[in-house]
């Protein structure tokens, strides 16, 4: 598949909405046909999207884990019980999960070891907030996170995995960065692989994150180094999030 594409639903959708979502893209999903969509309902409705996506080739992700299998953790999920619901993907270091409730980079790595772990593939947020982009800091902090995220993980596990470039200034804000902005992010995403993988570094699809919706959708996967989104609230509406999709197999196709 050409393009990856990830609904991340935040904290929306009952379970019965998860259900008649599901059901109406299930219809729909011969015309995704070359591209991967991933869909991370919350953790309530992972049984119930676990049930609806049997037989199709809608893929189930997670928004987020801790990195032990059990414990006294009160409120946390485990990578084992993602794997009991069916899930295959996992968000790990969103922007929400470092900069509102204050994930470090030390949890983001220990966070990405247990995914691999447990064979599932992460989708490995990072991003820069407003004030260091207007530092001219955005190069260095995607070197960081990358850095410390990625810190002793084994060559092997790394190329199996998915980064979504996220501009933590265009989320939610209806500001999508620019096609140069995320050119630039993504070719340095791509030096930073090749350091750690060398010739396998193309084998990691790089998403773009950030008020992505089928109008825009295009001017990012036309770009070499881009290969698909996570999408936020682009994503809740069935006809916003298929048109997307479809969007963003025309502009590939040319």
């Amino acid at each position: 598949m050409n393009l990856t594409i990830a609904a991340n639903w935040k904290m929306y959708k009952t379970r019965q909405e998860t259900k008649d979502f599901l059901d109406k893209m299930k219809a729909m999903e011969s015309d995704f046909s070359s591209t991967q969509v991933i869909i991370c309902p919350p953790f309530t409705s992972l049984s119930t999207a676990e049930e609806s996506l049997r037989n199709s080739t809608l893929m189930l992700g997670a928004q987020n884990m801790l990195w032990e299998a059990e414990g006294a953790f009160t409120g946390e999920i485990s990578p084992m019980m993602l794997k009991d619901n069916g899930v295959r993907y996992v968000i790990i270091g969103h922007s929400e999960r470092r900069w509102v409730m204050g994930e470090t980079n030390e949890q983001i790595n220990k966070k990405l070891n247990a995914a691999f772990d447990y064979n599932l593939t992460p989708i490995f947020c990072i991003g820069e907030k407003e004030e260091m982009r207007k530092a001219g800091e955005t190069e260095k902090v995607i070197m960081e996170q990358m850095d410390e995220g990625l810190k002793g993980i084994d060559a092997e596990k790394v190329k199996n995995l998915i980064i979504a470039y996220e501009p933590v200034w265009a989320i939610g804000t209806g500001l999508a960065a620019s096609a140069e902005d995320a050119r630039e992010a993504a070719d340095c995403i791509q030096k930073k692989l090749q350091e750690f993988l060398g010739d396998n570094a193309k084998r990691v699809k790089i998403l773009y994150g950030g008020s992505v919706k089928k109008d825009n959708i295009g001017d990012f996967v036309a770009l070499p180094n881009i290969h698909g989104a996570l999408v936020g609230g682009a994503s809740l509406q069935v006809d916003g999030f298929s048109g997307l999709i479809k969007a963003a197999q025309k502009a590939v196709q040319g």
